[in-house]
């Protein structure tokens, strides 16, 4: 298999950066937001980063030239419709990210393979509206933020999925340099489910809003946990909204299971507008 063409629909952070990196492989990317203005300063963003590679030393200035050439902002309807790949980079609603895979059914060629980055809803349930012969071209393709340096990509399967695509999408991932690993169908898939009790632990070990509390806690887990980033500092950069959205979905997926409850200091950041970093203002303060 190779990608060649490639759609990214949603540019916010983590569809920006899933676009930067399939452009650095020599892939010709296609960036769509509903928002359109929102889309050209996303791809304003994109050549800054290549240009900085390049006054780091780490990209020639000829390769950067050529890769701009490669990245274009369009609006759904004017989308190539024979593109090898299709990913959804959305807002994490589940109906409005079906609302869209619907569309895109309809749009692309029956080649086409379809993806989501979602990062908690299960891909059996996101496909269940989608032709029967576009479910086996259906799957999860979950990046991490950002996605231009992190390696893993979890690979998720449908029910339908063809599993010949899978085993293809993975070897293609891990000749370009990505980790890519196989997962199970189920909410939150491998990272997200882990990672609920990395902050959902740490968001109960402090209870309430308290700088220093929140300090000793990152601080821990970085000096003697070996991580690179305590959780508080992780959801600042992630965005407490997102961060929070994803605990609800896999909260409900499960159940109600009590390990996956939101906590009350994640919803009180979000109401007060303190996403983190995307904002300024989180769990720090960002000048």
């Amino acid at each position: 298999m190779d990608i060649k063409n490639v759609i990214v629909i949603g540019t916010g952070t983590m569809g920006q950066g899933i676009a930067q990196w399939f452009l650095q492989q020599n892939t010709t990317v296609e960036m769509v937001d509903a928002n359109y203005d929102f889309a050209l300063k996303s791809m304003d963003r994109i050549h800054e980063s290549l240009d900085s590679l390049v006054a780091k030393g780490k990209l020639e200035a000829a390769l950067v030239s050529d890769l701009k050439k490669k990245l274009s902002v369009k609006k759904l309807e004017e989308i190539n419709p024979k593109a090898d790949l299709v990913i959804e980079a959305i807002i994490e609603d589940k109906e409005i990210k079906k609302d869209l895979l619907k569309k895109l059914d309809e749009l692309m060629d029956q080649n086409t393979v379809l993806a989501s980055n979602t990062s908690s809803f299960p891909i059996t349930e996101m496909a269940k509206d989608l032709s029967a012969g576009r479910q086996k071209k259906f799957l999860g393709l979950h990046f991490f933020n950002p996605a231009t340096i992190m390696k893993l990509v979890e690979v998720i399967n449908g029910l339908e999925t063809d599993r010949s695509l899978s085993q293809e999408i993975l070897k293609w991932f891990n000749s370009k340099g990505k980790v890519a690993c196989l997962c199970g169908d189920a909410p939150g898939f491998i990272v997200n489910r882990v990672a609920r009790n990395f902050y959902g632990e740490s968001l109960r070990a402090v209870g309430h809003y308290d700088l220093e509390k929140i300090k000793e806690v990152d601080t821990v887990m970085r000096e003697v946990g070996g991580f690179k980033m305590g959780p508080f500092e992780l959801m600042d950069l992630i965005g407490i909204d997102v961060n929070l959205s994803v605990t609800e979905s896999v909260y409900r997926a499960f159940f109600d299971e009590p390990r996956f409850k939101p906590h009350r200091l994640q919803k009180e950041m979000v109401d007060g507008k303190r996403f983190g970093r995307k904002t300024k203002k989180g769990f720090y303060i960002y000048e």
